[in-house]
């Protein structure tokens, strides 16, 4: 009966239509509850986007996990010393759960040079079975590579900044002069650029070409067993960490190591953790700005109410249910902002997720616009979670009605 009576008294109080000043702040709070989940909502869906799109386009190119020869003065992206080929370790390795696809690949440090100028830049040589589902998305001109069945192929990818920088186009020929060290002449070799890509990544797109292993082995006289190395790719990228401590304990020889992306390109992947902290950063104020807003209007609406709240305690209402009538209207107020607030919110990110109207400079975020991934149970804890602690918090500013005495308040106008 007492809940009946509560939350009738609140309902009359919340769709009330005179013209008061508490209505005009309770429209404010409903307009800044809105704004607050909405903008919570496109946080987490931006920040998911970027982290999903961002580590996508790192791990399409290098895979997740590389394998190398162990070296104790190891130095990310500089040419790992050959070895040889173990088919019994790539089956073991092939088989594991986590692993969808694993590659062989060598690199070297190369010079393009082209009639109007050179560039230093690394060669990543693969094999004819290379999955190029990975890169073949990225390809903004030309086609892949060739690889003959006998020989090497003489076609290289090269990026649209190197492209730019040595005033290239599909179908043009580059010398491209092999650096192998040790005091060695650089042996030189005329290719065929076959396509074009762009990653937006500059980590990339400022230092790989691709172009046949066989080429490179041919380079530096390597058996034709001999490769680089192997470039893992996983199902998830969270196992990431968990199968490069089991590879380098238990599976991998002595003679060989294995090396996540994550340590290739430590500044990146710092970079997507920190949009993790900027995002609870913004979801902490969104709330506080919530909440505070709500308290103000509940506290204006008691003052207002007092007359009201003098003749239900003269007629024997308790101060618990009196708090109870403020706390089930400032539910309805917090509902129908956290309902307005999904509407705005969600809307705003399928117009972006389709459209693109929002765009990035490429060069500093790595993609050229912004990304949106949705994950519903986020969208219901950024719901639930406002409600929660909305509704712990509005009991505060409803104490007050306990220093409000019926005598006092009949007088109140």
């Amino acid at each position: 009966m007492a809940f009946s009576l509560t939350l009738f008294i609140a309902r009359r109080i919340a769709f009330n239509r005179e013209k008061t000043f508490s209505r005009f702040i309770i429209r404010i709070a409903i307009i800044a509850t809105t704004l607050s989940v909405s903008v919570m909502i496109l946080s987490t869906a931006l920040v998911n986007g970027f982290q999903k799109a961002v580590s996508e386009k790192i791990f399409s190119f290098w895979g997740h996990l590389h394998v190398e020869v162990y070296q104790p003065d190891y130095a990310p992206l500089s040419a790992p010393p050959p070895f040889l080929e173990n088919d019994s370790l790539l089956r073991v390795l092939r088989n594991l759960p986590q692993v969808s696809t694993v590659q062989a690949y060598a690199t070297q440090a190369v010079i393009l040079k082209s009639s109007s100028d050179l560039d230093g830049v690394i060669f990543k040589g693969v094999r004819h079975d290379y999955d190029w589902d990975y890169l073949r998305s990225y390809l903004i001109s030309g086609r892949l590579p060739a690889f003959p069945d006998s020989g090497y192929a003489d076609e290289i990818l090269i990026s649209a900044d190197m492209a730019q920088k040595l005033n290239l186009q599909v179908g043009n020929k580059v010398v491209v002069y092999f650096v192998s060290g040790s005091g060695q002449t650089p042996r030189p070799r005329v290719l065929k650029v076959s396509g074009i890509y762009r990653t937006g990544v500059q980590e990339y797109d400022h230092t790989y070409v691709i172009g046949d292993l066989r080429l490179l082995a041919r380079m530096n006289d390597w058996q034709p067993n001999e490769i680089g190395g192997y470039e893992i790719f996983l199902r998830d990228y969270h196992d990431m960490d968990r199968l490069n401590e089991l590879l380098y304990k238990q599976i991998l020889p002595q003679n060989l190591m294995s090396i996540t992306i994550r340590q290739i390109y430590p500044n990146i992947f710092d970079w997507l953790h920190l949009q993790t902290t900027n995002e609870w950063i913004i979801l902490v104020i969104m709330v506080i700005v919530a909440i505070i807003n709500m308290t103000t209007a509940i506290l204006i609406l008691i003052l207002e109410r007092t007359h009201m709240v003098g003749i239900l305690k003269a007629m024997g209402m308790q101060n618990r249910q009196i708090q109870m009538i403020f706390v089930r209207h400032a539910s309805f107020i917090l509902g129908m902002g956290i309902l307005l607030g999904n509407i705005a919110g969600l809307g705003l990110a399928w117009l972006q997720y389709t459209t693109h109207f929002f765009r990035l400079p490429e060069d500093v975020y790595y993609i050229a616009y912004a990304p949106i991934s949705i994950h519903y149970w986020q969208v219901i804890a950024v719901d639930v979670g406002t409600l929660l602690v909305g509704m712990m918090l509005l009991r505060i500013p409803a104490l007050i009605i306990r220093r409000i005495y019926p005598v006092q308040a009949l007088r109140f106008q």
